[in-house]
């Protein structure tokens, strides 16, 4: 949630920020909204000391013995006129609240311009995409021949965007979790923890997914609670209504967590195989940082994320978003896309994003400046490191061979018995 002292003081400036992102802030409803808001506060304030006057003019008549019931009258009535304008003053609030809780996050200065994921800027590449002698598959391709992958089934348990693992392709994707865990738990230094997979409407509203992006969630109605679309939301909202000592940052966490999201809006996209699916697991990074330190957090954590890319040898490169295509919550996002053969492109593989002070104010996530004694809003950021799923999908086809076996990159071999090779 953007500042609304910020919001009061300079709203054209807002507005003229958020026209990076394309769009056009309502500022005329929003001035209307504030002036009236101001009017009654200052009404009430009135009011208020009216009240007082009168109440000691009470006091002074009745210390004479006269009495006072005309004045008393006047003082009822007064408290009439605030009740009424309390009242007033809340549902305005409320309007405020409601347009303020939808207004996406200001892009930082860095953010290149552009409408959509054709307008991101690439940063660097890593790697060559390899060079078959043959026709490399996909993953639905590979899978299926090896039957280790299956969607008929997953589609007749479940539904359509699911699938069932076996064997090899199974062990592969666990091996890849207790990877990237192990990666960023004893050499890029989070601690690791473990969430409930269904959290509260206020932990999605502190993230940023409520109210504007409620269609995208599982909601469990008779419990009030939704499946995560990441663990970014408990862990972040760990911090919710907290005041954290200054020696106590950053915090760095890691989580492994299964995710759950209704892609609505994508109906026809990455139909096919596991690009996109309503249920997929991740590996998430999640950082609280002090202000001043956050910019250089958002670059550490993006690179422990593309150090796990490097590790399994698979080609990437990392892009800036521009304000067009940039997270409702985010002030600056990196995308990590790895190169797939199957589809001779590069996807995303994971996203690395501060979000500034947006998500704080919003969970009233807070550190105690030692300077000042005083508490100030937490910066937050998150990174994937990495989407399971996909990176499982980059392994099987960049280190596929002309047989349709999988070779398995030497990191995940510990994790898989020794074994180099899954074949049918």
């Amino acid at each position: 949630m953007l500042d609304p002292q910020l919001l009061r003081s300079d709203l054209k400036q807002v507005a003229t920020a958020l026209t990076k992102r394309n769009m056009t802030l309502d500022v005329a409803t929003i001035q209307q909204l504030e002036d009236k808001r101001k009017a009654i506060q200052v009404k009430t304030e009135e009011l208020q000391a009216l009240r007082n006057s009168k109440s000691k003019e009470i006091g002074q008549i009745k210390s004479k013995g006269e009495d006072a019931q005309s004045v008393m009258d006047e003082v009822a009535a007064i408290k009439s006129q605030l009740d009424e304008s309390a009242k007033e003053l809340d549902e305005i609030q409320h309007s405020l609240n409601e347009i303020v809780s939808g207004i996406p996050n200001i892009p930082h200065t860095s953010v290149p311009n552009g409408s959509t994921e054709d307008d991101n800027e690439e940063v660097r590449r890593w790697g060559e995409p390899k060079q078959f002698d043959f026709e490399a598959k996909d993953h639905v391709d590979l899978g299926e021949a090896l039957g280790l992958i299956d969607f008929e089934t997953a589609s007749k348990i479940t539904s359509s965007r699911f699938v069932v693992m076996h064997g090899g392709i199974a062990k592969l994707h666990r091996a890849l979790i207790q990877f990237m865990l192990d990666m960023h738990g004893n050499e890029h230094g989070y601690s690791e923890v473990n969430v409930p997979y269904l959290v509260n409407a206020e932990s999605c509203f502190g993230t940023g997914q409520l109210p504007k992006f409620e269609e995208d969630l599982f909601h469990i109605k008779e419990h009030g609670l939704y499946l995560i679309p990441t663990a970014e939301v408990p862990v972040t909202n760990t911090a919710r209504d907290e005041i954290l000592d200054s020696e106590e940052l950053p915090k760095k966490y890691v989580c492994h967590s299964p995710c759950f999201r209704s892609e609505a809006g994508s109906y026809g996209k990455d139909t096919r195989g596991m690009i996109r699916q309503h249920q997929f697991e991740k590996v998430e990074m999640v950082q609280l940082v002090k202000p001043e330190t956050s910019y250089t957090a958002l670059e550490e954590l993006t690179g422990h994320a593309e150090n796990i890319l490097k590790k399994l040898d698979l080609p990437y490169r990392v892009v800036a978003l521009c304000g067009g295509d940039l997270g409702f919550s985010a002030a600056k996002t990196y995308d990590i896309e790895v190169w797939l053969p199957g589809q001779n492109k590069y996807r995303e593989v994971s996203s690395c994003s501060n979000f500034e002070s947006f998500q704080a104010r919003r969970m009233k996530a807070r550190w105690r400046n030692p300077e000042t004694n005083k508490p100030e809003l937490l910066h937050t950021l998150n990174g994937s490191g990495l989407a399971v799923g996909r990176t499982l999908i980059a392994v099987m086809e960049n280190h596929q061979d002309k047989d349709g076996n999988i070779t398995i990159p030497e990191p995940l071999r510990p994790y898989m018995n020794n074994q180099t090779v899954i074949t049918r």
